[in-house]
């Protein structure tokens, strides 16, 4: 199957270079480019391609704005930016991004990003992720969540990365029990996704990195 992507950026440059590595690719194939978040989220909910790839920094709707725009409607968000502000990072998770990628981490992110998306993965660019892990020292964020201890127990083993089949087999549960438990997680935090728990997580203090 065909990824559909989308590319939303400002610069003429950056799309026609995205442009040109997505569609060398055999799985993929660029359908719009918008120069704007406003046209961005409007052409995307016309023509429903699978991803789309949004600046963070664009005029009419950055990237979050497009990000939640777009979060019930099947499409992922993968967020590509210059800036890695942790701000940025946390309010792109927040919100459903599929992915968050710094500009100069090259082709093969991009392409390894879209892929993950289209698997149900969130990839985050490694230094961005390293960078979060480390801030665990800031203050901690207010959450009236009560979760139950085996969500609790699972909550801290996704903020470590740990896949659906590794959390079953460590508390030697079932992996449909695993995500029946990180739906349960989902509906309480208001997560879209495993790394948005994850972020949550650190935020309040629930898991340390």
């Amino acid at each position: 199957m065909v990824t559909r992507i989308l590319i939303a950026d400002d610069q003429e440059g950056i799309r026609g270079a995205f442009r040109l590595i997505l569609d060398a690719q055999p799985d993929m194939t660029v359908v719009a480019e918008a120069a704007d978040g406003r046209t961005a989220i409007d052409t995307a909910k016309t023509i429903k391609p699978d991803v789309v790839l949004a600046d963070i920094r664009m005029p009419g709707a950055d990237g979050i704005e497009v990000t939640r725009a777009l979060a019930d409607t099947g499409i992922h968000v993968v967020v590509v930016t210059t800036f890695g502000l942790d701000e940025y990072v946390h309010a792109a998770l927040r919100h459903g991004a599929a992915g968050f990628i710094l500009k100069r981490s090259g082709p093969t992110l991009l392409i390894e990003a879209i892929r993950a998306a289209m698997n149900g993965d969130v990839l985050i660019s490694p230094q961005l992720t390293v960078r979060l892990l480390r801030a665990s020292g800031r203050p901690r964020e207010t959450s009236t969540v009560v979760l139950t201890e085996r969500e609790d127990e699972i909550v801290t083993l996704v903020a470590q990365g740990r896949t659906n089949g590794e959390i079953a087999a460590e508390l030697f549960l079932s992996p449909g029990t695993v995500k029946n438990h990180i739906a349960s997680i989902q509906r309480k935090t208001g997560a879209r996704n495993r790394v948005a728990i994850a972020a949550w997580a650190w935020a309040t203090g629930r898991a340390e990195p």
